[in-house]
């Protein structure tokens, strides 16, 4: 792993509570190719009900949806940010969603690698006081979860990587 990256994530259940709380989510780093696995997050979010902003400098349009080359260009509130790109950009996209006073940023994090969840993107997270989810998929808790994001979790949860509101761990 290069410095860049959390050597040891833990995710706070809490906090992932507190996020999904939210209803207009902006997705940084949305795609339309089915092999980008954040068009499967797009879909499953909106199948779950949330109001999913994609945002992406290269596109106008995602899954039939307005696309915005930047958070900060995206209109109205949003109530919370998912960063799904290489973590080469994790900070700045986090800077970006400070600047446009995001106060609930999820960095993703699936079973292949570090992807957005960097030392300095959850750094300038907590730094800032918002509400942040270093280094989880979303789709391990969005309910009904699939077997596959089930098993992840659970293993996750063994691992000592989730932890719940008792365990005081940060």
């Amino acid at each position: 792993m290069s410095a860049s990256t959390l050597e040891r994530q833990t995710v706070s259940e809490r906090a992932v509570a507190q996020f999904l709380t939210g209803h207009r989510i902006a997705l940084i780093g949305a795609s339309d190719d089915p092999k980008n696995f954040s068009s499967t997050v797009l879909s499953e979010l909106v199948t779950h009900g949330y109001d999913v902003v994609p945002v992406n400098p290269t596109k106008t349009r995602i899954a039939d949806r307005d696309c915005y080359a930047s958070i900060g260009e995206v209109p109205g509130p949003v109530d919370g940010v998912i960063v799904m790109v290489p973590s080469t950009a994790a900070a700045d996209a986090v800077r970006a969603s400070l600047a446009a006073d995001i106060h609930n940023v999820w960095l993703f994090r699936g079973v292949g690698g570090a992807g957005s969840a960097t030392t300095e993107a959850s750094a300038l997270c907590r730094e800032a006081g918002v509400n942040v989810v270093d280094g989880a998929c979303p789709l391990m808790f969005l309910e009904p979860a699939g077997w596959f994001h089930r098993v992840h979790r659970t293993i996750r949860r063994m691992r000592g990587d989730i932890i719940g509101d008792q365990d005081t761990r940060s």
